[in-house]
């Protein structure tokens, strides 16, 4: 299902259709900005909590109805759990450790592990493309997390091993899953699960307050744990940095979920899904221009990798669709050419008696074939 641009009411309807990417691509550059003169949990939880506010204000305006009920609320605590505290707060600790657009491109590698928990839980097909979207997307992940002696040692296997070896010491291995990338893979599973987990809360609530809620819910805890374990919140936090601040909850959470929620209720859940690259790519692209960001040759095939398998997961029912025709009409052109062929054989030869009339051999021959209706005539039967 496409959605129809020239249909929409609303002015240029495009751009704000990719508003949404562009926003949150932007917001983890600000984010990343601001991140020297804060702390990551504070910086979470101020990124949920007013933009939920913002968002059940909205819905209230709109006459969305309130949860109610056990299930309802215990369903949207699990989504605030999974895609409200674990995946901003592994955000934002990533965020301390790595760039804005290679964490973004690790965040938005989340419709990999999605596929996965779609077939394990709903018995979804995955289907060729999508399998080949997944083993692109490991290799591409492979090549932005994993330490960079053990890609360069692969031709040689003894080397590798004895790098294997040193790494997967214990400190080591901590130091490794300190890194920023596997902070944001983490960050990625979280959002993964918390994407399954909104079917079951969409049976129980309006998808826009539980939304809303679920921001909340899960910022709570992460000013708690801020509290508790952080200094200096705000202290060196100037105009700028509040206006970053600012940006990343108003527009990177509360306008760009509001958008994105208004496109996908119009019937483009697929179209938006396919979009999904925007955001590395414009992470990528302003967190070089403002933050002189800079990725090593290795960081970027795997970025370009990554990016191929978000799109043929997303993308991966339309891409069989569109094989499946091809294959159709190759093999439909294929047998049109073997009669001829044999037909043609057929009428050449003086020895061979038809075994059926003209009649008989073309029964469909006689029957009324339309190809095309006129605009009055589409109209007339819709």
């Amino acid at each position: 299902m496409q959605l129809k641009y020239t249909e929409s009411k609303i002015p240029f309807a495009p751009l704000l259709l990719i508003a949404p990417f562009f926003l949150w691509g932007t917001a983890m550059v600000a984010m990343k900005g601001v991140i020297p003169n804060t702390t990551p949990l504070f910086m979470a939880g101020v990124r949920l909590v007013p933009a939920g506010l913002l968002v059940l204000v909205a819905g209230f305006l709109m006459g969305k109805p309130q949860p109610k009920g056990i299930s309802a609320w215990l369903w949207i605590s699990l989504f605030a759990l999974v895609d409200g505290a674990l995946f901003q707060g592994f955000l934002a600790l990533g965020l301390v450790r790595t760039g804005a657009g290679l964490g973004s491109v690790m965040i938005d590698s989340q419709p990999l592990a999605v596929a996965l928990l779609s077939c394990w839980l709903f018995g979804e097909t995955i289907g060729l493309w999508g399998w080949l979207g997944l083993l692109v997307g490991v290799l591409g992940i492979s090549l932005i997390g994993l330490p960079q002696e053990w890609i360069f040692n692969l031709s040689h296997p003894n080397a590798i091993a004895q790098s294997m070896v040193e790494t997967l010491n214990l400190a080591s291995l901590v130091h490794l899953f300190e890194n920023g990338q596997w902070l944001m893979l983490l960050a990625a599973l979280s959002m993964a699960v918390g994407t399954v987990t909104i079917r079951k809360v969409c049976q129980y609530a309006d998808p826009v307050m539980a939304t809303g809620w679920h921001m909340i819910l899960g910022g709570l805890p992460l000013f708690a744990l801020s509290g508790i374990g952080e200094t200096q919140q705000w202290v060196h936090l100037d105009s700028l940095g509040w206006l970053a601040l600012s940006y990343s909850t108003i527009f990177g959470s509360a306008i760009a979920y509001g958008l994105f929620f208004y496109f996908a209720s119009s019937g483009s859940l697929t179209s938006l899904s396919s979009l999904t690259f925007l955001t590395p790519v414009f992470a990528l692209l302003f967190g070089n221009l403002l933050l002189s960001e800079v990725l090593t040759p290795l960081q970027w095939a795997g970025v370009s990798l990554t990016l191929v398998s978000i799109y043929l997961i997303n993308q991966r029912e339309t891409l069989a669709q569109k094989w499946s025709d091809r294959s159709f009409w190759a093999s439909s052109s294929s047998s049109t050419s073997v009669e001829a062929i044999v037909s043609g054989e057929e009428t050449t030869s003086e020895e061979q008696i038809p075994l059926l009339g003209a009649a008989e051999q073309r029964p469909y021959a006689s029957l009324p074939i339309k190809l095309k209706e006129s605009e009055a005539e589409m109209w007339q039967n819709r």
